[in-house]
């Protein structure tokens, strides 16, 4: 039920968490910026929050319940990310002179969604480093 001391695997998934709580709240801020003007725009916004939830339960409870959960949340996120990689780019090419350096510069931040997908990636590699 508990965790016997503070392993790697403890270690990373409360960083994941505490990352999700930043980058829900950068995500957050970026898209209410742009009035949410596309309903996908949520989906980061809403699911940052849960994984930050998740990842701290499981920081204090090493239950199998909350780990089965974790990585499916992970997954989740590492899909998520991908999809809204797509819709950065796809909305850097839309502005006006497509894909020129100004609209990468000024346009939806292309990283923050891989940076979704790699802190999502590190998370499922501390609940598979344990075993």
């Amino acid at each position: 039920m508990f965790w016997d001391g503070w392993p790697i695997e403890r270690i990373l998934i409360l960083f994941v968490s505490l990352a999700f709580m930043m980058i829900g709240i950068q995500v957050t801020m970026f898209h209410y910026r742009q009035n949410f003007h596309h309903k996908s725009m949520w989906v980061p916004v809403i699911e940052a929050p849960v994984f930050f939830m998740t990842g701290i339960a499981l920081t204090f409870f090493n239950l199998t319940w909350l780990n089965v959960l974790f990585q499916a949340m992970m997954w989740i996120g590492v899909i998520s990310g991908m999809i809204g990689s797509y819709f950065h780019v796809r909305g850097v090419g839309i502005r006006v002179g497509g894909w020129a350096l100004r609209n990468f510069l000024i346009g939806p931040p292309v990283t923050l969604p891989m940076m979704f997908t790699a802190i999502s990636v590190l998370g499922l590699i501390a609940v598979y480093w344990g075993g």
